[in-house]
């Protein structure tokens, strides 16, 4: 299969490029300079310069290979206008794809969020979401209940229901719902990397209330395999979960930063003044308790995550070079 990419030198697209490659699939990147035309043709695939901003180049390209991965997005736009700017910018580009794939059958694989199906609500904005009480299933609905719940989620999930709507259209398409925590010896700006940041600049590493909140994660390499498991065989309208550790309590991923650290793991109450305090701009998802199964994942396209998981993965080191 010939596969175009975008996204293909970020923490996802530049392992999802050498996890096709392996398993015998042509490539093709988006690359909008020559840094990034570098580093795709270093990875194995063969660059397409282009731009996410030119739907009708994406459409065109699109219609030329046999299957899409999208985990690439707009990064000026984020810092431009936002996360709205970001949300609106994301639907154009997959409804593009969709028009390009129409009637052929071929995949389209999106990235999408693992936060999204708990959020099913919330009474105030350093609120956090009210859980399922369970964890989430790829079958629970993406979009939020509650005006509240705008933003990020609202954005991914537009685009997510916009993915999914795809299939009546003749196109084989999936999300992958990738987790807060994404890790790897290639992390460099996760959600991971910012905790450990912020327990480096305070001199302790904090977790919400009681810490009992839980996060799913998975391993990058895992993610990639995922992704090529739903390009080859995902059938179409269906979503899938790239989650490893279903569940991790933040207080014992804050203890295991503490240990590597040396610095003391340490309670900030949950409430409107301590949690933004410490956390700023994650205030708002830090409290949230997101776990996600991945029965239907593995089951259905045969997914087995065979990489470290979170907790052993920071014991590695990388996370925390000496010095």
């Amino acid at each position: 299969m010939h596969v175009f990419v975008t996204g293909g030198t970020g923490h996802a697209g530049s392992h999802i490029i050498p996890d096709l490659v392996a398993a015998g699939h042509e490539v093709t990147a988006l690359a909008r300079t020559d840094e990034s035309a570098a580093a795709v043709s270093a990875l194995g695939a063969k660059a397409r310069r282009g731009d996410l901003s030119d739907l009708d180049g994406l459409k065109t390209a699109a219609a030329e290979f046999d299957g899409v991965i999208h985990v690439g997005y707009r990064a000026d736009l984020l810092q431009a206008g936002g996360i709205a700017a970001l949300g609106d910018s994301e639907l154009s580009i997959v409804l593009a794809f969709g028009e390009a794939l129409a009637g052929t059958g071929k995949p389209l694989v999106v990235a999408g969020s693992i936060g999204a199906p708990t959020n099913v609500g919330r009474e105030a904005p350093l609120v956090a979401p009210v859980s399922l009480g369970r964890p989430a299933t790829e079958d629970d609905p993406a979009l939020p209940a509650r005006p509240l719940d705008a933003g990020t989620l609202r954005a991914r999930n537009v685009v997510e229901t916009a993915v999914v709507g795809l299939a009546e259209r003749g196109v084989r398409s999936s999300v992958v719902r990738i987790p807060l925590i994404a890790h790897s010896t290639a992390d460099r700006v996760g959600f991971l990397q910012i905790l450990i940041g912020l327990a480096k600049e305070k001199g302790v590493i904090g977790y919400p209330g009681d810490g009992e909140n839980r996060w799913p994660a998975v391993h990058i390499r895992d993610l990639a395999s995922l992704f090529r498991l739903a390009l080859e065989k995902g059938p179409a309208g269906k979503t899938w979960h790239a989650v490893a550790d279903e569940g991790i309590r933040f207080r014992e991923i804050a203890e295991a930063i503490a240990a590597r650290l040396g610095v003391p793991a340490v309670s900030i109450p949950a409430d409107e003044l301590m949690v933004p305090g410490y956390f700023g701009f994650l205030s708002a998802v830090v409290t949230g308790d997101f776990p996600a199964s991945n029965a239907i994942t593995r089951k259905s396209l045969g997914w087995e995550p065979a990489q470290p998981g979170l907790l052993e993965d920071m014991d590695n080191g990388h996370y925390f070079p000496a010095g």
